[in-house]
């Protein structure tokens, strides 16, 4: 496009205009009201959703985490043995499973479960892992109530 004058320059907005807009509407596009129609309110309030969309993924990941922390506690207190001593025992005896797919195993496989704590307790007992074990009371934290990083 060519312009004869520095003004026609200026005013002249063109297609790059409309598809930033349009990139941002299309963001807006499940918005009710104005945040969908006016982009400026719209500008704002998909930046905000973006960031909680950021911030989600990362809670996602925490929450996954704590979930597979707690059905692997839960399938050890079942079998008698200490999460620690059990998580120590498998890395000598060379099972690497990761955290999911313990708790996995724990939650839909008890069988399989079972023989690995099984299999963790013979290390245990071979190698001399012990820990102390209190019974007393069991906190529960929530998500709000934990430190943030």
């Amino acid at each position: 496009m060519v312009f004869t004058t520095a003004i026609n320059f200026v005013r002249s907005r063109g297609p790059d205009e409309f598809w930033r807009k349009r990139k941002i509407f299309k963001l807006a596009a499940a918005f009710l009201g104005r945040r969908r129609n006016c982009y400026s309110i719209a500008i704002r309030n998909v930046h905000r959703a973006l960031v909680y969309a950021t911030k989600g993924r990362k809670l996602k990941k925490m929450d996954f985490a704590n979930l597979w922390q707690t059905r692997i506690t839960a399938g050890c207190e079942q079998h008698d043995i200490d999460y620690s001593v059990f998580r120590e025992s498998l890395v000598r005896s060379n099972i690497l499973l990761n955290r999911k797919t313990l708790a996995d195993l724990a939650c839909w496989e008890p069988f399989t479960f079972k023989a690995l704590t099984e299999v963790a307790q013979k290390r245990a007992v071979d190698e001399g892992i012990t820990v102390v074990k209190d019974r007393g009371i069991v906190a529960v934290h929530k998500r709000g109530s934990q430190k943030k990083n």
